[in-house]
């Protein structure tokens, strides 16, 4: 059965990511009969997910593949199984639904949550400076490790040698009360209690 609204025209509306757009899961497979399919979230909280009624798709090497829509305009979202199970206005049957698998989606970052006080998304971490109580740099956050307990800040040394594997390269701090400061995401800073020789 063919989709209630062409790819062709899904694809002149919105061809590209929004600026801000953020990867927040992937496709993994057709949900039931009527075109619902799955997603992976990469966040435990799939909050970014719910946000939006437009998703956008990329094939997961990175260009649209040209079966794959570059826009989604969400129905219904709703969590199932340690995934979330989604449905769209572009598609109503299974057979259209699996031509989406593999898919990675973006959401704009302008559409998340709002998050609370103390709280903070990984994404507007990446690429803080982290400084120490004594004034001395620490590095760059690359990334951060969700261990189940708390997250842990991956910062890369400012002194490490490019080609440095990461184990060389980086330091671990926990991202807990006990060690961070402040985070002060206009400045671009987080204050950490931490030295050179942890």
């Amino acid at each position: 059965m063919a989709a209630s609204l062409s790819l062709e025209a899904v694809s002149s509306e919105a061809s590209e990511l929004p600026i801000d757009a953020i990867e927040v899961g992937r496709i993994v497979g057709a949900w039931g009969i009527k075109g619902a399919f799955k997603v992976l979230a990469h966040a435990s909280d799939p909050q970014a997910l719910f946000s939006s009624k437009r998703w956008y798709l990329q094939a997961p090497d990175g260009p649209r593949r040209p079966a794959l829509p570059s826009l989604l305009r969400i129905t219904q979202a709703r969590e199932q199984a340690g995934m979330v199970v989604a449905s769209a206005q572009e598609f109503d049957d299974r057979s259209a639904a699996e031509t989406l698998t593999g898919a990675r989606v973006f959401v704009p970052r302008s559409s998340f949550p709002t998050a609370g006080d103390d709280e903070y998304y990984w994404i507007d971490l990446i690429g803080l400076s982290v400084v120490n109580r004594d004034g001395v740099g620490l590095g760059t956050v690359v990334d951060l490790i969700d261990t189940g307990v708390h997250s842990v800040l991956r910062v890369r040394r400012p002194e490490a040698p490019a080609d440095a594997p990461p184990d060389a390269a980086e330091r671990l701090i926990p991202f807990v009360a006990a060690y961070i400061d402040s985070v002060e995401l206009k400045a671009k800073l987080i204050l950490v209690d931490w030295g050179l020789d942890y």
